[in-house]
């Protein structure tokens, strides 16, 4: 599906206007339920939340997180010589593997690529934070973000203290 929209985006010329285009129909999709929704399973979501939680204070700190039902945004700032690469590697391969045993499934539970993306302010971090916070609220999967149980905001998580 990604490699479609960029073909369909090329004509943009500007990269980061291309980027926002792509990151607008990416998160239209993601918020429409499309995909495999396997963390619509509270089991499987809880799984996700205890990962991200489980690396906190050791390979970074966890700032802002919603596990919605086909996909996870997360918000982290990196602890000393640890790439984002690797902790997501992590993430994936450890959460793939209790998933996988928990659904009775076999094969990959993730896409292999991931959109991230630097914070350049103050401002962008408060954006960002809204945008995750908000996620479930506008996906109409609750009325407000606390109600959302795998989340930071549904774990009364202190984000500003990380800030």
């Amino acid at each position: 599906m990604i490699k479609h929209w960029n073909r369909e985006l090329s004509s943009i010329q500007d990269d980061e206007s291309r980027e926002k285009e792509l990151h607008k129909l990416i998160a239209k999709y993601e918020d429409a339920g499309h995909g495999d929704a396997v963390l619509r399973n509270p089991d499987c979501a809880g799984i996700i939340q205890a990962k991200l939680i489980d690396g906190h204070a050791s390979r970074y700190q966890l700032i802002e997180w919603c596990i919605m039902p086909n996909h996870v945004h997360v918000l982290v700032k990196l602890a000393e010589n640890q790439s984002l690469s690797e902790v997501i590697r992590i993430w994936k391969g450890s959460s793939s593997i209790e998933i996988n045993r928990l659904l009775k499934r076999s094969g990959p539970l993730w896409q292999r690529e991931y959109y991230d993306r630097f914070v350049r302010d103050l401002d962008h971090l408060h954006s960002c934070i809204a945008y995750i916070r908000n996620n479930p609220v506008k996906a109409k999967l609750c009325k407000t973000p606390e109600e959302w149980p795998f989340s930071s905001a549904g774990a009364n998580w202190q984000t500003e203290r990380w800030l």
